[in-house]
């Protein structure tokens, strides 16, 4: 097994940290990084739904992804007159990823938006992105006083994401950019804690894959996220 460019083996993630608490405006708020990828996740809660689900007695969750300018090399400008195709992929799917694990009954007529910043790209910004929404949704649902974890909890399971791919033929877990952007195939993971998928995005970019590549990708991923999962619960029980 070889030595990765920043001394990691193959199936090791990047140092994983969430600062909870982090805007102080915001039910929910975490810093998280993941090795030099850097994401602000806020959560807000307000007291109405879209108008296609006013009614229904359930609840929505929704997210919002951007870069900022100074979170790559060369700058990245804003997204003011239209949200550009790959803002618009990476933020449904945070959306989706996050409502795979909501009780929309149990949540109520509310509406839960999550922000998603990056601050600093270094590779796997959705993947970030979506473990540190998943703290951030946490705590923002704390704030909610008819909702409680031991009573109409809406949260039904935590989840996390992760990156893998195939660099020089050699399945790595969790791309930094340098990787990212040489693999011949790269995949996003998206799983529940409980270890059920939510969703797979698998690309060939500069190659194809064999079965036993594809096997090989999602094991990892599956281990890759059993330890993010861990941080998860870790860091919500600092609280």
């Amino acid at each position: 097994m070889s030595t990765r460019n920043d001394g990691r083996t193959a199936d090791q993630l990047r140092p994983v940290t969430f600062q909870r608490g982090f805007a102080a405006n915001s039910p929910g708020s975490v810093l998280v990084s993941a090795g030099n990828t850097v994401v602000l996740c806020t959560a807000s809660v307000s007291d109405d739904v879209p108008p296609w689900m006013a009614g229904k007695g359930k609840g929505w969750v929704t997210a919002e992804y951007n870069m900022l300018p100074g979170s790559t090399s060369p700058r990245k400008p804003r997204d003011r007159k239209k949200v550009d195709g790959r803002t618009t992929e990476i933020q449904r799917l945070i959306g989706r990823s996050l409502r795979a694990v909501v009780d929309q009954a149990k949540l109520g007529e509310r509406m839960v938006t999550v922000d998603c910043d990056v601050l600093r790209a270094d590779g796997g910004t959705r993947t970030a992105s979506i473990t540190g929404a998943y703290v951030a949704l946490y705590d923002a649902l704390l704030s909610c006083e008819d909702l409680a974890p031991d009573g109409a909890w809406p949260l039904v399971d935590s989840v996390a994401a992760v990156s893998a791919g195939v660099v020089g033929g050699e399945v790595l877990l969790d791309l930094d950019y340098s990787e990212d952007s040489t693999a011949e195939v790269d995949m996003n993971v998206v799983m529940t804690g409980g270890g059920q998928f939510i969703e797979v995005q698998g690309t060939g970019e500069g190659g194809t894959f064999t079965a036993a590549q594809l096997q090989g990708l999602l094991s990892s991923a599956e281990s890759g996220i059993a330890l993010l999962t861990e941080k998860q619960r870790q860091a919500i029980k600092e609280s």
